[in-house]
């Protein structure tokens, strides 16, 4: 296994190399859609060619050391030269753990945009309320993270809560920070209407979706439908009184999407095209529909009460992801956006997991 790793450690090293030379080569540098092209596949491979280059010297200085310590007769400076040994013995077994990460393989979508779906699941007007204190948290959480976020879609209820929400997250790596959100989120509280004080169990789905590109999904005019109609809200002035919405129905998939965020009915449209193509993409990057319908339920289940992954009790104040068996007692401030923890730590496990499948 080790043999086969340095193996492809040496390749791209090579790679590396090759591609720094050809981004000196006049003729590239004449060429800027190709010098772009080959600088983006440096960059992609930089860190581990980079990380494979310290421990080769590492490696040179332990055998070098270890060649003192032959010839060597002085009692003390053979110690050092042990001593020293010795240190880039540890400093290449640390750099051997870290080129075993950068091994692993990317997920194509890491840098991409994405796509976020909240819904209210089991539990009626609690569930609703509960979805909003999930908008409301991620919001807090992209904004701390400088990423930027569009409301595509928002239908509430009369007492504040979300029946769904769809929203739009732009920046480097939204898709990375976020995708091990989707599931069903549990929630155990005393509702406020309740009069007796009896705990209660509700859940709300979410669901993130790399954002597409243009060029990967083709929308041809004869597969939708697009309708326009009136926006609706909870009442009172968020009714819009002109026809600004937008539903469109993809006949070959049956996807349907709908924008009624803005107020302009072009916008909406481009919004709700964005939210298709996403939908599209994961749907497509399935073998067929029920390995679709499989997916979607991998990412938010049915919505019932036992398919969580992650579950927040107000009374013991703790939250549990369910996939990893980690318990934090901070429910409270992550309730309001303070999730890095829990992400860092998914992701250690994702990475753990991959690394346990390549041994």
């Amino acid at each position: 296994m080790k043999k086969e790793m340095f193996g492809k450690l040496k390749a791209v090293y090579e790679r590396y190399l090759e591609l720094s030379a050809k981004m000196s080569d006049p003729a590239v540098i004449a060429d800027t859609a190709e010098w772009t092209k080959i600088a983006k596949a440096q960059a992609e491979i930089a860190e581990t060619a980079t990380k494979y280059a310290e421990y080769m010297e590492t490696e040179r200085e332990m055998n070098a050391a270890l060649e003192e310590v032959k010839r060597e007769s002085d009692t003390e400076m053979k110690a050092l030269f042990e001593e020293e040994a010795e240190n880039c013995k540890k400093k290449t077994e640390e750099l051997t753990e870290e080129l075993k990460i950068l091994l692993l393989p990317k997920d194509k979508n890491d840098d991409r945009n994405c796509i976020m779906e909240i819904r209210g699941g089991a539990g009626g007007e609690e569930a609703a309320l509960f979805a909003y204190e999930l908008y409301r948290m991620y919001i807090i959480y992209c904004e701390h993270h400088r990423l930027k976020i569009e409301e595509v879609d928002k239908n509430e209820t009369e007492l504040g809560g979300i029946k769904e929400v769809v929203l739009n997250i732009t920046g480097r790596g939204a898709y990375k920070q976020l995708k091990f959100e989707s599931g069903v989120h549990r929630v155990q509280r005393v509702p406020e209407t309740e009069s007796q004080g009896r705990v209660h169990t509700s859940t709300a789905t979410v669901a993130v979706l790399p954002e597409a590109e243009d060029v990967e999904v083709e929308i041809k005019d004869e597969d939708i439908r697009v309708d326009v109609y009136r926006s609706s809200g909870a009442g009172g002035q968020k009714v819009n009184k002109t026809e600004t919405a937008i539903r469109i129905t993809h006949f070959p998939t049956g996807l349907v999407v709908t924008c009624q965020d803005e107020r302009s009915q072009l916008k909406n449209k481009d919004k709700a095209f964005k939210v298709l193509r996403s939908r599209l993409y994961d749907f497509y990057n399935s073998q067929n529909r029920s390995a679709y319908d499989e997916h979607r339920k991998s990412l938010v289940g049915t919505g019932d009460r036992s398919e969580r992954i992650r579950t927040y009790n107000f009374p013991q104040g703790r939250v549990t992801d369910h996939r990893i068996g980690l318990s934090q007692y901070n429910l409270n401030e992550f309730i309001m956006g303070d999730i890095d923890s829990m992400i860092e730590a998914l992701t250690i496990a994702d990475r753990e997991r991959q690394l346990a499948g390549e041994e």
